[in-house]
């Protein structure tokens, strides 16, 4: 029995940003095919390497930039890395952009089924669950209703309880648990506490240091894009503080 979820092996993440000011997609294609688009080199990550033992539950700190949300994304596998690669051991839940597989013209009704059929759901496992997603996001009333006329706040509790109706291995939240207002935050967070409560191994990005700090036992910081710190909560935390004083 492997005694790592996850297992992170020197990946880099590079993209190549456009140095040319393109007005249209025709523009675009046309100096793309006369090869008159030049790029930038950007490394979001390079060689990151760090192991997650089953059942902890790491908290992700850096400044703005840092490539926190590009290192949860491969993790994920929503990316592929540039180079390294990353070994995951069990059922992967990603809470990252909470709704991103909505269709706007869509009622929330038709949502459930096609969120679900994003994140793997069957259409049978998605029936059973319905009413409790319903409940959950607090949406009776406009369940109906298309979607391109919900708040923010409503898209993201419907997508939090979509995403939230399995019981994974792995779960990784990115800001996750600062959506809605404040009663479905403690509602959110205390749905995510259960899963801590089973076992479940955990990455966790917030910009709330005390948040990282309540629900972590280790953490890591990213700075420009490399691991330049990875142990124990108090002690990475202090590290982080001295860092943005």
């Amino acid at each position: 029995m492997a005694k790592y979820a996850i297992e992170v092996n020197d990946i880099s993440m590079k993209f190549n940003l456009s140095k040319e000011k393109v007005d249209s997609i025709k523009e675009y294609v046309i100096k793309f095919l006369k090869r008159q688009i030049k790029y930038n080199e950007f490394w979001a990550l390079k060689n990151v390497s760090f192991k997650v033992e089953k059942g902890d539950r790491v908290g992700i700190l850096g400044l703005n930039g840092a490539g926190k949300s590009t290192l949860l994304k491969i993790i994920a596998g929503v990316f592929k890395p540039t180079e390294g690669q990353v070994i995951r051991h069990g059922k992967i839940v990603p809470l990252l952009e909470l709704g991103a597989g909505f269709d706007s013209q869509y009622t929330g009704r038709e949502n459930i089924y096609l969120y679900g059929s994003v994140l793997g759901y069957s259409k049978q496992f998605v029936q059973e669950r319905y009413d409790e997603i319903v409940k959950f996001a607090e949406l009776e009333e406009f369940i109906d209703v298309p979607i391109k006329n919900y708040s923010s706040g409503m898209r993201s509790r419907l997508g939090f309880s979509i995403a939230t109706q399995v019981d994974p291995d792995i779960l990784i939240l990115d800001e996750v648990l600062s959506v809605g207002d404040a009663k479905f935050k403690k509602k959110s967070e205390a749905k995510i506490m259960g899963m801590f409560d089973s076992g479940v191994t955990v990455l966790f990005v917030s910009h709330s240091l005390a948040q990282v700090r309540r629900l972590c036992n280790k953490a890591i910081i990213l700075e420009k894009g490399k691991l330049i710190a990875c142990g124990g909560i108090d002690e990475v935390s202090a590290q982080y503080e001295e860092m943005i004083k």
